[in-house]
C-alpha cells in the first residue's frame, strides 16, 4: 500500500467545527492537585471521562494529519537534555545550514499527497535574526500557497518577528513548555521558563494560532507532570494544539539513560489533557514508534486527535505513511482533509 492510498484507507468525511477555546475566567484556573487527582483516578474511568469530553467537541474518529519537516538541523546552542541537535551534545546530527525554498516545497508537496493536513517546519536556533525570519517567511508563504495549514518552531521569538511570521501567512507556531516550571531547570538551563511563556505571548499578540506541549520521560515526578498539564491548562487560553510526547532516548544526549514511560501513564497525560483542554487538538507526538498499535489505539480513545505523520520527526524516527495508514484503517479513523478546514474556517 502507498502513500496516496490514504484516501482510500481511511472515511472522508465534513467534521463538525469545533468551538474555539474560551478565555478562562481566574476562577476556573486548574490546580496542581486537581490535575494530579484526575491522573490518579481509575484508569477505565479516566478514558471513559476524556471520550466522553472529547465525544462532545470533536466527531467520532476525527484525526488530523500533521508532518514535521527539519528545515534547518543541529549546531543548536542550548542545552535541552532530550535534544539530538544540540550543539554540546555528541550525537551524530551535524550543523546544516537552512534549506532552499523548492526543496521545502517539495517536502510539503509531498506530505499533502500522502494526506497530510499541516506542515511544520522546524530549525534548530535558540532565537532567530532578523534575516532567518526573513527566509523563514517565504518559506511560509510558499508552503501556504499550497492549500497547507503552517506551523513553525525556530525557538525564541521577538515581537516582530512573530509579527513578521503572522504577515507571512502562519497559521501556527510551536513553542512547548516541556516540563512543569520547577523541574525545568533539570533538563535545560540556557533559558529560563519566562523565556518560553514570553515567546507565547509574543505569538499570541501577533494572532498566530498557539501549539504547546511537553515532554514524558524525563525523570520527572507525577507532580510534574500534573505541573506541565496545570501550565498549559491555565494560558489565556489554552494552546489549539498541545503534543504530548514521550521522549526518545537518543545515545549521546544527558537523558539517554532515562527510565522509560509507563503505557498506561503515558495515557493518563493524553486524557487529562483532553480532560482539561476539551477543545484542543490533542497530539500524540514523538515516541509513536516505541508504543505499539495497541498503546497508540488507547491514546486515540483517551482523546487524541493528531500525529506527527511521516518517517521522521526532525531528526528521530516515527511510524511510516503505510503503518499509519494502516492502524488508522483497522480502527476506523478518519483524516481530516486540509479544504474542509479552509471552507470551515477554523484553526484546529
Amino acid at each position: 500500500m502507498g502513500a496516496n492510498d490514504l484516501q482510500q484507507a481511511v472515511t472522508l468525511h465534513r467534521p463538525a467545527k469545533p468551538v474555539q477555546p474560551a478565555a478562562a475566567k481566574a476562577t476556573d484556573r486548574w490546580s496542581v492537585e486537581g490535575i494530579q487527582a484526575l491522573l490518579d483516578k481509575p484508569f477505565m474511568d479516566l478514558v471513559f471521562e476524556a471520550q466522553t469530553v472529547h465525544r462532545q467537541h470533536f466527531p467520532a474518529g476525527d484525526i488530523e494529519l500533521a508532518t514535521l519537516l527539519s528545515v534547518k538541523t543541529g549546531g543548536c546552542p542550548e542545552n535541552c537534555g532530550y535534544c539530538p541537535q544540540s550543539a554540546e551534545f555528541d550525537t551524530g546530527v551535524k550543523a546544516q545550514k537552512l534549506m532552499e525554498v523548492d526543496e521545502v516545497v517539495r517536502a510539503a508537496q509531498a506530505a499533502k499527497d500522502a494526506g497530510a493536513t499541516r506542515f511544520c517546519m522546524g530549525a534548530a536556533w535558540r532565537a532567530p535574526k532578523d534575516r532567518d525570519v526573513e527566509k523563514v517567511a517565504v518559506l511560509v508563504e510558499a508552503v501556504k500557497g499550497l492549500g497547507l495549514q503552517t506551523c513553525a518552531t525556530l525557538g525564541m521569538l521577538e515581537p516582530h518577528h512573530a509579527q513578521q511570521l503572522k504577515a507571512a501567512g502562519l497559521d501556527y507556531y510551536n513553542h512547548n513548555l516541556d516540563t512543569a516550571p520547577e523541574y525545568y531547570t533539570d533538563v535545560v538551563d540556557t533559558r529560563t521558563y519566562q523565556d518560553r511563556l514570553d515567546t507565547l505571548a509574543h505569538v499570541r499578540s501577533a494572532g498566530i494560532s498557539v501549539c504547546c506541549g511537553g515532554i514524558v520521560g524525563m525523570g520527572e515526578a507525577p507532580v510534574h507532570r500534573a505541573g506541565l498539564i496545570a501550565q498549559l491548562a491555565n494560558l489565556n487560553p489554552y494552546p489549539e494544539s498541545v503534543p504530548i510526547n514521550s521522549l526518545v532516548r537518543v545515545p549521546g544526549t544527558p537523558l539517554a539513560d532515562s527510565e522509560p514511560v509507563d503505557p498506561f501513564d503515558f495515557v493518563r497525560m493524553i486524557a487529562v489533557a483532553r480532560i482539561t483542554m476539551p477543545t484542543a487538538r490533542v497530539r500524540l507526538s514523538a515516541g509513536r514508534q516505541q508504543m505499539g498499535d495497541a498503546v497508540q489505539a488507547l491514546c486515540f480513545m483517551a482523546g487524541a486527535n493528531s500525529i506527527f505523520y511521516g518517517d521522521k520527526l526532525l531528526v528521530t524516527g516515527n511510524p511510516d505513511v503505510e503503518a499509519d495508514t494502516v492502524l488508522l484503517r483497522r480502527l476506523g479513523l478518519n483524516a481530516r482533509q486540509v479544504q474542509q478546514t479552509r471552507e470551515e474556517g477554523c484553526a484546529a
